[in-house]
């Protein structure tokens, strides 16, 4: 097979996309597939490894630091070029056009839906956008031949568009992300992580308003902050003068692994999270975790290793010293069921389903 994916919104700080798109990406050409990427960069440039093409396109940055391809003419010529069996898109709106080119050719399109948008939207704007949102996930599910989405939060959102989903959750490297690792001793403080980018739409002020709350109550707390983006200012000064220290971006995979090796908890609270990365790398490393009570990431934990809250830093603090009891009372139990659940999500048994996908779409004498 040939494969194009197309992703946008994919940079050096970017997390759980841009780890999804290389994860599926290296798997297609581990399995023997030629592979072509597409993705926006500063610059105009092709890069070929041993995973398959690298074609970046000179695009603006838009003020969250993300870039965005806006030259669709040349999508379409590196398209035309790479002759694809089958395009993935990773991106709702503005890749739509190399789905469109798919169609016209007969090639079969996919995209893998990662955010939830209207929730997203609606929070973000705080406007009621869902009607809006649906008549144009209606016109998408006529262009793509499947729509991918990753929880059952996330097919929420294509609720009578008439959409061909398919729920392929994601998964997380159990190699990287181990509980057999390096600690930092363990303190009297109760230690919480937040790993993630700081964006409005990934709710940081969530996780820093929650232990916020917990220092005012008096309890003896640290939050590590791990991450980069837009934001960091506004969060520093939510922060104030609690116990909330900010480290910037980590690039090390194993730093972050250590990172959440050295906390009592990590923090995931996002109420619109279609997926939640960031908890399964934590509950890889033995971590529990506090999540909100709904959105995907909910959907990644049970009662043996998390705990969860209405999004609020009031009803989260509460949460987080019910597991702050529990992490007291027996932290080898805890620290393996939060193992055990994030080995029910290995790579592997996404790569196979994407892969087989693709199989399916683009022979379909094998559906």
């Amino acid at each position: 097979m040939r494969i194009a994916q197309l992703a946008n919104f994919v940079g050096p700080t970017s997390g759980g996309l841009r780890r999804a798109v290389d994860k599926l990406g290296r798997a297609y050409a581990a399995a023997g597939h030629q592979r072509l990427l597409i993705i926006p960069g500063p610059s105009d440039s092709v890069l070929t490894t041993k995973t398959g093409t690298i074609v970046t396109i000179a695009s603006p940055a838009l003020s969250s630091g993300y870039r965005l391809v806006v030259n669709t003419r040349k999508v379409a010529q590196v398209l035309e070029r790479f002759q694809p069996t089958s395009v993935e898109v990773s991106d709702k709106w503005t890749m739509t056009a190399g789905a469109r080119w798919a169609v016209r050719r007969g090639i079969p399109a996919i995209l893998i839906s990662h955010e939830r948008l209207d929730d997203q939207a609606s929070m973000f704007l705080e406007l009621e956008v869902s009607s809006q949102i649906h008549l144009i996930n209606r016109y998408l599910a006529k262009i793509y031949d499947r729509v991918v989405v990753t929880t059952r939060y996330s097919a929420g959102e294509w609720i009578n568009t008439k959409a061909n989903l398919m729920v392929c959750p994601l998964g997380v490297d159990l190699g990287e992300f181990s509980s057999q690792g390096t600690v930092s001793g363990r303190t009297a403080t109760l230690q919480l992580v937040y790993a993630g980018r700081l964006s409005r739409e990934k709710c940081p002020h969530l996780a820093v308003a929650t232990a916020v709350e917990l220092d005012r109550r008096g309890v003896d707390v640290q939050l590590n902050v791990f991450g980069a983006g837009p934001i960091v200012e506004e969060l520093r000064s939510l922060a104030g003068a609690a116990p909330i220290f900010f480290h910037g971006y980590l690039n090390s995979r194993a730093a972050l692994a250590d990172a959440y090796r050295s906390a009592d908890i990590a923090l995931s609270v996002c109420p619109a999270e279609t997926f939640g990365l960031a908890v399964l790398e934590a509950l890889a490393c033995g971590t529990p975790v506090v999540t909100a009570d709904r959105g995907g990431a909910r959907e990644l934990v049970d009662a043996s290793c998390a705990e969860w809250a209405s999004p609020d830093p009031v009803f989260l603090a509460e949460a987080v010293m019910r597991l702050a009891a529990r992490v007291r009372e027996d932290p080898a139990r805890l620290s393996q069921a939060a193992r055990a659940r994030a080995e029910q999500y290995p790579w592997g048994k996404t790569t196979a389903s994407m892969l087989a996908l693709h199989e399916e779409l683009s022979n379909p004498s094998l559906a």
